[in-house]
């Protein structure tokens, strides 16, 4: 059966559960440290829960790199908490009283996955499961052979149960799966025979055409909008996202109906559309502008790293050179030392190596600081570059919003104009053509017209500086992170603190060793 006995109180996954499941999957000397609390559950690769009367999954983000999880033959209603599982490769939830496929997205590497006897009646949620292998499914509610389709998805699926679904009534039931999945080697535990396939391919081939477009069609949708999606970020990046069109200038007259209504005044859409290519022309120039900075940016803090890289690692590689060097000679310093035979001769010993530790610490801080010369020199370009790269993208960017303000002002003060020139010819009966209902409404009264104009003016006004702050906030902000050089001071700090550690111990291990007295 499925379900526990209902006497048997519900469970979670709580510590004392865990801890005891695995105490029983550790053989020997293992288990013994498991029971002292000693073992690491970031070690354990599988856990087996079977059989526990569990109502709801818990607690398991302690096995991080868990592969194999069982968790059969309980009560589960909800599959959930198994976020933090990203290793998982093998998945069993068979037997339990599951409704709904979900909470697996975070299983990216899931090879085997079965949901036998549960109660789902749909194949959903599992689009992240691009490594499927084996899926069982069977003893479910499954009800039309169409719910096969969303398996097509799964390339790597070779093993399919479906047995004791509703579906599975149907008479083409099995040469309608091998059709629409043909790479499946196993159907219901049955191998799939090659005359089968070919029925079925036959079968079906209208059908399956009809779908492979389909498919082909969404891919190409689904590719061109993530080509759209990576292009978006670069243009984020770059801070003049959505300035390679009309979109800014489009959104100063979104949900505004009195703008849609001026324009119809006789040579008003004109003058809107004059204005409009204007707008636009300065907002492709400033995308262009802004994606060619990027560039220099990328290129700038790309150099500053290179250049700071060959600094550490030539560092790092002729201070380890030197140490390397030492260690070698350095026990058959300390035999001297300790084999003297006397203590004039120990002493002599001893200060020549006292001498050559006192060396070795002037050539790795004077390396230290040789680097950190070359570091102070490298950051003090970077800052100077990116401030002025900086200082001239601000510059540029406010010219040019500007420029948009101007030509807003010029936009408005022109309407302003032609709006009432029409009002006072309307009035006296002097338009040689008719205005809607609408547009005649705001002629009434020069205050109202006057009003409504200047409202939206403002708006328009408002939008582009809000379009311009948010270019220079972002600026400002790339211009504050790429001067973290704490990491870097820090580095140093820590560098000059181990060799001084170093250091010290030479001395110590040497003041430590003792002369051996000749035998008498």
């Amino acid at each position: 059966m499925s379900q526990s006995d209902n006497s048997i109180k519900p469970n979670v996954i709580d510590d004392d559960m865990i801890q005891k499941a695995v105490e029983e999957q550790c053989p020997g000397a293992i288990r013994k440290l498991a029971r002292r609390g000693s073992i690491d559950f970031e070690d354990v690769t599988e856990l087996q829960l079977s059989f526990r009367n569990i109502l709801q999954i818990d607690n398991l983000w302690q096995f991080e790199n868990l592969t194999k999880l069982q968790l059969d033959n309980n009560i589960l209603e909800k599959i959930e908490g198994l976020e933090s599982l990203v290793h998982l490769l093998w998945l069993d939830l068979s037997f339990n009283n599951i409704e709904v496929i979900e909470g697996l997205d975070s299983l990216v590497k899931l090879q085997d996955l079965s949901l036998y006897n549960n109660r789902i009646s749909k194949i959903e949620n599992m689009d992240t499961l691009q490594e499927l292998q084996f899926f069982s499914i069977g003893q479910n509610n499954l009800t039309t052979l169409e719910d096969v389709f969303y398996l097509r998805r799964f390339k790597h699926l070779r093993t399919l149960n479906l047995k004791g679904n509703p579906l599975c009534d149907d008479e083409q039931y099995t040469l309608f799966v091998v059709a629409h999945l043909p790479d499946l080697k196993y159907l219901d535990y049955k191998l799939v025979s090659d005359a089968t396939r070919e029925v079925a391919a036959l079968k079906y081939q209208d059908l399956t055409e009809t779908l492979e477009r389909e498919e082909a069609r969404a891919l190409a949708q689904m590719k061109e909008k993530q080509v759209k999606q990576k292009e978006l970020e670069y243009h984020k990046a770059a801070f003049v996202e959505h300035l390679n069109g009309s979109f800014l200038f489009d959104s100063l007259y979104a949900e505004d109906a009195e703008a849609a209504k001026l324009a119809k005044l006789p040579g008003a859409g004109d003058l809107l559309q004059a204005y409009r290519k204007e707008f636009v022309s300065f907002c492709q120039n400033l995308f262009h502008y802004g994606l060619k900075e990027h560039e220099k940016r990328e290129a700038e803090v790309s150099d500053f790293y290179e250049g700071l890289n060959e600094a550490l690692t030539a560092n790092q590689q002729e201070g380890r050179k030197m140490i390397v060097d030492f260690e070698n000679g350095k026990r058959r310093r300390l035999d001297e030392v300790c084999g003297a035979g006397s203590y004039d001769i120990a002493e002599s010993k001893r200060a020549k190596y006292r001498e050559d530790i006192h060396q070795l610490s002037e050539a790795l801080l004077a390396l230290e600081i040789r680097v950190d010369d070359q570091l102070e020199e490298l950051l003090k370009d970077f800052k100077s570059n990116v401030a002025d790269m900086t200082s001239t993208f601000i510059e540029n960017i406010k010219e040019t919003m500007t420029q948009c303000r101007d030509l807003e002002n010029h936009h408005h003060e022109k309407l302003l104009e032609i709006s009432i020139t029409t009002m006072e010819k309307w009035a006296k009966n002097e338009l040689d053509e008719d205005l809607p209902a609408d547009v005649r409404m705001l002629l009434r009264d020069k205050t109202t017209l006057v009003n409504v104009l200047n409202a939206s003016h403002s708006i328009r006004l408002r939008k582009i500086s809000e379009r311009e702050s948010d270019i220079l906030c972002n600026t400002y902000r790339w211009h504050q992170s790429v001067q973290a050089f704490q990491d870097e001071i820090n580095r140093n700090r820590d560098r000059v603190r181990e060799i001084v550690q170093y250091i010290d111990s030479l001395q110590e291990e040497l003041d430590n060793t003792e002369i051996l007295r000749p035998m008498k």
